[in-house]
């Protein structure tokens, strides 16, 4: 019997992947290793400590006197540093502490946060542990590029895809940003050949770009002290500030979504009334895309906006 506390993701709750999930608790058959790829970072987590919470209550007909993030039996590892990568040290430590017998539980439950930043020797160490894993343990990998993991790897767990967990966009100003987006692009496709029209462009360009750099600086503010008051006691500064970088990339991107969004929106609306706009879209999904690209290389989050207006620049103006 399992007696757990902690809830899943609204999101997940009552899913087929969860009842899944919940079937091989109670069956004592759920694999030793689980891969959970979402869209949200701070989603998985909170997945994993449900999942967790439910692994070290196993047996037990009252839940853990812990929660799963304080749980002495759960341990994690998250990537470090700005370029968020996970080192062969830190794996090395936690095959050292899985490898110890449970201390208040029955069972042991691992955690790697991001587990697509291992580096490549992180990763080959890892993976000795998937081929030979430790008895009551489950290890769980959590990412949202499964694809960036190694093949073999990904081979030795089970897939689970949660979709649904990222939020909405929870930035001050975003819908005014977006709908300013908007009318700069209807500017540019009713010309902006030379002159002032041409200024205007450029300096929409620009203003578009400042204004989307301030409302990310609040917002990974506000959002990096929501995520504190969640996160585990003891975490080292390399670590905080690797969540710092994943906060930052993780609402860039959905940023980057909703202009998505705006532009297709905005393609729609010249198709119906009659306009070319196909080509335009296409062009500008793509550099869409790059954009995204770069940032996922830690390229400057300005610098990755810029390159994406500019283009967009030359590919919506009618000449």
């Amino acid at each position: 019997m399992t007696s757990a506390a902690v809830p899943w993701p609204p999101a997940l709750a009552g899913t087929p992947a969860v009842a899944v999930i919940e079937r091989a608790i109670s069956r004592g058959r759920l694999s030793h290793g689980l891969l959970l790829a979402g869209d949200d970072s701070g989603g998985l987590s909170d997945a994993a400590m449900a999942l967790a919470d439910r692994l070290l209550s196993r047996g037990s007909p009252r839940p853990s006197p812990y929660p799963p993030d304080r749980h002495p039996d759960c341990l994690q590892v998250r990537p470090s540093g700005k370029s968020r990568q996970i080192t062969v040290d830190s794996v090395r430590e936690l095959i050292g502490r899985i490898n110890v017998s449970p201390s208040v539980s029955h069972y042991k439950v691992a955690v790697l946060h991001d587990a697509d930043r291992m580096n490549a020797s992180a990763a080959n160490v890892f993976l000795k542990t998937l081929e030979e894993p430790p008895a009551d343990t489950t290890l769980l990998l959590l990412t949202a590029r499964p694809y960036a993991l190694l093949p073999t790897i990904r081979s030795r767990v089970l897939h689970f895809r949660f979709t649904g967990l990222a939020s909405s966009v929870s930035v001050g100003g975003w819908d005014a940003w977006l709908a300013d987006y908007r009318s700069w692009l209807v500017r540019l496709g009713q010309g902006v050949g030379a002159g002032r029209a041409a200024a205007e462009g450029i300096f929409g360009l620009y203003g578009l770009a400042a204004r989307f750099g301030a409302m990310l600086e609040k917002a990974c503010v506000a959002e990096g002290a929501r995520r504190k008051a969640s996160l585990p006691e003891g975490l080292g500064d390399e670590e905080l500030e690797a969540i710092e970088a994943e906060i930052a990339s993780g609402l860039r991107l959905r940023m980057l979504s909703g202009i998505e969004k705006a532009t297709r929106a905005h393609a729609l609306q010249l198709l119906e009334n009659g306009g070319g706009a196909r080509r335009p879209l296409t062009a500008s999904v793509d550099s869409l895309e790059r954009a995204a690209g770069l940032l996922r290389v830690n390229l400057n989050g300005a610098a990755a906006l810029e390159d994406f207006l500019l283009a967009s620049l030359r590919i919506w103006t009618r000449r």
